[in-house]
């Protein structure tokens, strides 16, 4: 033990004298942290990435440059000839090196940390016990790697060529300067296998304190074995002479050290979480950022208007609401943006869409195979479109809640998904006429995704009670001829009070509406569309607090559909959003229907306008919601032409808007944190040109779309990998 002590006191003393050590370990990262900083003004997950970079700049340098220099310097000097002699063996000067490396290092990470925290306002570490020991074993790790690399080259020049050669790919390949997210795909799977890569993915998530050394046990225990290895290794092949040289072959222990790595890196290959986690963090990266949107008109949500006013996001949520003159943006540290002449509103919601169908025509059926790309594509339309948050209902209840977890996490950017899942319907009822024309041995696991068909109260209760276990949002049943019998629905109803879970119910007739509210239903969607709702069950909706979404867009889009016209699909937005070659065929295909008759008997714009008019006569709490994915009814601008719709049946635009912001946010239950803009609430903003409480078609001139503080870029949405 005295000597292993010996040797780290004296090359304690000596370390300060390698002019490499200090540059690689040193004043390399720490001019990075300097100049980063100095350009890019880091705050929250920003400011944790860059000492996330900065500290693995630190390892890699450290480690590769330090011990492993060390010993060829000393070997190369004819130093190590002296111990050659002496009663001790190499493991006291390796791991003299080792360690060396490792105190050396410890400062530079307390300083950056510190800095960080004093410049940037970083939080200080939750974890620091995790947070010292993840450190300490990265470290140890790449000091081995570089003890490894001294122990099987012959000259100091092969060490710089070789050391070289694994530094420069460690340094841009492991997230440490350039994000592995926006790599092409092919280069994040060759990121993987990266030794660098696992200390860089995992120190962020203990930086911010989500994080502990247990949940990066794989990545710490692939860098400990290594460290164990590598040091086995380099005392076995230790030479004390340069005279004694090492066979090439011997360089393929290098390839035995970083085994651990090139494992990792095909499980990963495969499972892709670290490239999934990297997403994540650049997603949180982008959020953090800190804006100011000066000199907007702001429709704050609840039908409340400030001509003038400025909107301070930090940290992804609204940090102030400024009136009048706008601060100064570079006193605030923010990025500013000019909104004058423009709107400023909440991001819109939509609380009724079916994400499992397209709302346009193919005859490839690959177009519909692939349900999962489908969906992404649908959710970044609604985010382009200025929609940041839709309900799904009657689509797969796995597949959606998968895809509500990946838009959570920030692994894909798209709208906020709320997910219902399963229709409560009857057999034959709305909601199963599709389940008929796919194969008969899928149809019952089709139904158990699409649909709930409960037999009696009991079943109904416990149907609900399951959906409530797998984590829904609400729940949605249909009334409407063909639906659940009156004493269903009411059990669905009570089951879904019960689990706090919101329950919209798909009428069709006044008597269902009525059947709906003796139920004590939270939301009804449609309303009557081929008769008058008399205003009695309206005065019942405001008294109870139940919302009314009369889906005007989708009445518009089938009628059109049935009398072979595409106007739906012709709209700007729509053409932004829509895939190509579907809208083509859609076209095409409706070409062909041009001239024929509406059917008898089908939905009536007008008796939905005249009963749209009359809830909000009423005071009935309206919500909007488009039924996007019937169709001509593509995922993203439905939204537009159904406040559109209001207006044109007399409700004011800011109701409209109301229904389509705040009010939306209240049936979903989310009206803490979306749905207004008022300080401490998310920041998923809509900024327009113009003024759509003037020109509600104003909705659809979209200047730019935040999304929980991320500045959205629109023309990049279709391109996630």
């Amino acid at each position: 033990m005295n000597a292993y002590i010996a040797q780290i006191r004296m090359n304690l003393r000596l370390t300060l004298r390698n002019r490499m050590t200090m540059v690689f370990g040193y004043l390399f990262p720490l001019a990075y942290f300097v100049i980063i900083g100095r350009f890019t003004n880091p705050s929250g997950a920003a400011a944790t990435q860059m000492v996330n970079m900065v500290l693995t700049l630190g390892v890699i340098g450290g480690g590769l440059f330090g011990a492993g220099m060390r010993a060829v310097t000393d070997r190369e000097r004819d130093v190590l000839r002296r111990f050659k002699v002496a009663p001790i063996n190499a493991g006291p000067i390796l791991v003299g090196q080792m360690v060396t490396s490792l105190f050396n290092y410890l400062p530079l990470a307390a300083l950056v940390i510190f800095m960080a925290h004093q410049m940037y306002g970083m939080p200080w570490p939750t974890q620091p016990l995790s947070l010292l020991a993840f450190i300490c074993t990265g470290m140890l790790a790449f000091a081995s790697i570089g003890g490894i690399v001294a122990a099987v080259v012959n000259s100091m020049q092969e060490t710089a060529m070789l050391t070289q050669l694994l530094y420069f790919p460690m340094l841009f390949l492991s997230g440490a300067t350039f994000p592995i997210a926006i790599m092409p795909p092919w280069l994040q799977t060759v990121t993987q296998f990266i030794p660098a890569t696992y200390f860089a993915g995992g120190l962020p998530g203990i930086l911010r304190g989500t994080d502990s050394i247990v949940d990066h046990l794989p990545e710490a225990g692939a860098l400990a074995l290594t460290a164990i290895v590598a040091t086995f290794l380099a005392v076995k092949l230790f030479r004390w002479e340069k005279e004694e040289k090492m066979r090439a072959s011997a360089k393929l222990w290098l390839v035995a050290v970083l085994a651990p790595f090139f494992m990792m890196g095909a499980w990963q290959a495969h499972a892709k979480t670290n490239v999934t986690k990297a997403r994540a963090f650049l997603r949180d990266m982008s959020r953090s950022n800190v804006t100011l949107i000066r000199d907007a008109r702001v429709f704050v949500g609840d039908g409340t208007v400030i001509d003038h006013a400025s909107v301070l996001i930090r940290d992804g949520k609204i940090e102030e609401v400024f009136t009048g003159t706008a601060p100064d943006a570079d006193a605030l540290k923010a990025d500013a943006i000019d909104a004058a002449g423009k709107t400023l509103l909440p991001g819109l919601i939509d609380v009724d869409v079916h994400l499992d169908s397209p709302g346009t025509a193919s005859s490839n059926p690959a177009d519909y195979q692939d349900l999962d790309k489908s969906i992404d594509r649908e959710l970044a339309a609604y985010l382009y479109s200025g929609v940041t948050a839709v309900k799904s209902t009657g689509d797969a209840v796995d597949q959606i809640l998968k895809h509500r977890a990946a838009i959570a996490a920030g692994e894909r950017l798209g709208a906020e998904l709320f997910a219902v899942g399963p229709t409560f319907t009857a057999p034959g009822g709305r909601g199963t006429e599709f389940i008929q024309y796919v194969p008969e041995q899928i149809r019952p696991a089709l139904t158990q995704q699409l649909v709930r068909l409960p037999k009696s109260p009991d079943e109904a209760r416990a149907q609900v009670a399951e959906l409530k276990t797998l984590g829904v949002d609400g729940i949605k049943a249909i009334r409407e001829t063909g639906g659940l019998d009156p004493a269903l629905l009411r059990a669905v109803a009570e089951a879904a009070r019960a689990a706090g879970l919101p329950i919209a119910v798909h009428t069709a007739t006044a008597e269902d509406v009525s059947s709906a509210l003796d139920a004590k239903v939270d939301g009804i969607e449609h309303g009557a569309m081929r008769e008058t709702i008399p205003e009695a069950l309206f005065a019942r909706m405001k008294q109870m607090g139940v919302t009314f979404d009369p889906m005007l867009a989708v009445i518009e889009a089938g009628r059109d559909f049935a009398a072979g016209k595409a106007d739906p699909i012709e709209r700007t937005l729509v053409q932004q959003v829509g895939p190509r070659k579907m809208l083509e065929e859609t076209r095409s295909r409706i070409a062909s229907m041009a001239g024929k008759q509406v059917e008898a008997g089908s939905p009536n714009r007008e008796f939905s306008k005249q009963n749209l008019g009359a809830a909000y006569r009423a005071g009935v709490t309206l919500v909007a919601g488009t039924d996007s994915g019937n169709a001509l009814l593509v995922h993203g601008p439905g939204i537009h032409r159904e406040v559109q719709l209001w207006v044109e049946a007399g409700v004011p635009a800011a109701a409209a808007l109301q229904a389509a912001t705040y009010n939306a946010a209240k049936l979903l239950r989310a009206d803490g944190r979306i749905g207004l803009i008022r300080k401490g609430y998310e920041a998923s903003l809509l900024l327009v040109d113009g003024n759509p409480l003037q020109d509600i078609s104003a909705t659809e001139r979209i200047s730019s779309v935040f999304f929980k503080g991320e500045r959205v870029n629109r023309q990049r949405l279709f391109d996630q990998n």
